[in-house]
C-alpha cells in the first residue's frame, strides 16, 4: 500500500507551532482496510495516533496525517447502517425545522455526507440537497439512491464551484467532517463562501470533555484528527467572520456537540450555551497541558489493569474474543495490549464477515458464533454500543462467558 504521512508542525485550527506532545500512542494500520488473509492484514504499515495540544488556542488534534485515498479506499462505514444514526439525524433536522425553519426549495449542502442519511429528511421536506464527501464509493452509492454527492474533500475552488452551479446554501451541515479533515482552515473558508448571508452551519463534533472524562480510548484513529472543544473552535470561526450562536450536547458517540453558526453580525442572538460551555472549559482546565497529562495517567493505570487480565487469560489458557469490527477495534487492541489475544471478531457488516481487518491478523465471524463458540472472554471492541451488546447477549453471560468492558473503566462483566 503506497501511503504518504506528513506530520504537521502547527496548530490545525491557529496554525501556531506551539503545539505539545501530550499523550504518546501506539502506532495503528489505517481502519475500515479489509483483506482476505490474517499475513496480509499484519503486513499494513501502522502510523502515529499520538495526541498533541495547541498551547496557543487550546485545540487537542492529531499531527500525524494520512493522504486521503488510504484514508478514505474501500471505506466501509455507512451511516444509515450504524445503529441509532438515522434516527439521530432525524431528531437534528425536526430540531433545525423547527427551531429556524429553513426556505422550502432552499439548498442544504452536508460536507462529510456519507450515504446522505443526514440529507434525506431535508430532501423529503422539499430542499434541494448536495452531498460532499471523499469516499468515493459511498459517494457513488448514495447518488445512485437519490442524494445527489459530489466525491471529494471540500476547498475553495469545489466550493466556488459549487456556488456558481447550485447557488447559496441556506444550511450548511459538517457532522464528524470537522474531525476527519486536515485542511480545516480552507473547508471553513469554502463554507462561508457556499453560505447565504442569512444562512445557517451546524456542526457536530465529539467533545473532548467526555474524550478525557470518560476515557474514550476508542475515539482515537488516523481519521480522527481534532478532538474538539467550544473555546478553540469559537476563536477559529471567528477568524473566518463567522459566529457561534448556539452549542448543545448530543449522547451520540457517548458525547458529542452540535454548533450552529451564522456570518458574523447575522440577526440571531447569541445563546448563553455559548458562554456556558466555555466557562465549564476554564473551570476543568480543558485547555491546559496538564488535563491532557492527567488523561494519560488514567491511560497508564487501565493499560496496567489489561497487562494483568491477560497474563491471568495466558495463565488459566482462557479462549478470547472481540465483539464488533469497528474503526476503533485496533485502536483498542493496540492500547490495551491485546495482540495475539484474541482469536477473533465476532460482527454481522456483510463486507467483513470472514475477512481480516488492518492490523493483528484476527478472523470476523457472524454474531450467532459467540453463543456456539462459547470463548471465556469477549472484549467489547465496539465500545459505543457496550450497554446493548451486553443486554442483547445475556444467554452467552447465563451460560459462563464474560464480557470486558474498557471505558470509562476497565470491568469484566
Amino acid at each position: 500500500m503506497s501511503v504518504v504521512l506528513i506530520h504537521r508542525d502547527n496548530c490545525r485550527l491557529c496554525e501556531s507551532k506551539k503545539v505539545e506532545l501530550v499523550v504518546k500512542l501506539k502506532p495503528i494500520p489505517p481502519q475500515e482496510k479489509y483483506v482476505d488473509n490474517a499475513e496480509l492484514a499484519r503486513q499494513i504499515d501502522v502510523y502515529p495516533v499520538d495526541l498533541y495540544m495547541c498551547t496557543e488556542c487550546g485545540h487537542v488534534q492529531q499531527l500525524d496525517v494520512l493522504d486521503s485515498e488510504t484514508l478514505w479506499e474501500g471505506y466501509t462505514y455507512f451511516s444509515g447502517k450504524a445503529k441509532g444514526m438515522v434516527e439521530h439525524f432525524e431528531q437534528f433536522f425536526s430540531k433545525v425545522v423547527d427551531d429556524y425553519s429553513p426556505k422550502l426549495n432552499s439548498l442544504v449542502i452536508d460536507v462529510g455526507s456519507n450515504d446522505g442519511s443526514l440529507l434525506r429528511p431535508f430532501k423529503l421536506n422539499g430542499n434541494k440537497v448536495l452531498g460532499i464527501d471523499p469516499a468515493t464509493e459511498i459517494a457513488h452509492e448514495a447518488t445512485r439512491s437519490g442524494i445527489e454527492t459530489i466525491p471529494s474533500v471540500l476547498d475553495m475552488k469545489l466550493a466556488q464551484e459549487i456556488k456558481k452551479s447550485y447557488g447559496e446554501a441556506s444550511v450548511i451541515t459538517a457532522f464528524n467532517a470537522y474531525a476527519h479533515a486536515d485542511n480545516m482552515r480552507e473547508m471553513t473558508d469554502g463554507i462561508r463562501h457556499m453560505l447565504a448571508p442569512d444562512g445557517l452551519f451546524f456542526f457536530e463534533v465529539q467533545y473532548l470533555l467526555d474524550v478525557i472524562d470518560k476515557m474514550l480510548i476508542g475515539t482515537i484513529f488516523h481519521e480522527h484528527m481534532s478532538h474538539h472543544s467550544v473555546k478553540p473552535i469559537k476563536r477559529f470561526l471567528e477568524e473566518f467572520g463567522l459566529e457561534l450562536i448556539d452549542v448543545y450536547k448530543v449522547d451520540i458517540q457517548h458525547g458529542s456537540l452540535i454548533g450552529t453558526v451564522q456570518l458574523k453580525g447575522g440577526r440571531r442572538s447569541v445563546s448563553p450555551s455559548v458562554g456556558e460551555f466555555i466557562t465549564l472549559e476554564n473551570k476543568r482546565k480543558l485547555d491546559k497541558l496538564e488535563t491532557l497529562e492527567s488523561f494519560n495517567e488514567k491511560l497508564i493505570e487501565l493499560q496496567n489493569r489489561s497487562a494483568d487480565l491477560v497474563r491471568q487469560w495466558k495463565k488459566s489458557n482462557a479462549t478470547v474474543a472481540g465483539y464488533g469490527a469497528a474503526r476503533s477495534a485496533q485502536t483498542l487492541i493496540s492500547q490495551y495490549g491485546f495482540e495475539g489475544v484474541i482469536e477473533y471478531i465476532v460482527d454481522d457488516h456483510p463486507d467483513k464477515i470472514y475477512r481480516y481487518p488492518a492490523g493483528d491478523g484476527i478472523q470476523v465471524i457472524p454474531t450467532d458464533e459467540l453463543c456456539k463458540r462459547m470463548p471465556d472472554y469477549t472484549i467489547i471492541l465496539a465500545w459505543v454500543h457496550a450497554d446493548k451488546i451486553v443486554k442483547s447477549n445475556q444467554k452467552y453471560l447465563d451460560n459462563g462467558g464474560h464480557f470486558v468492558v474498557l471505558s470509562p473503566e476497565l470491568k469484566v462483566i
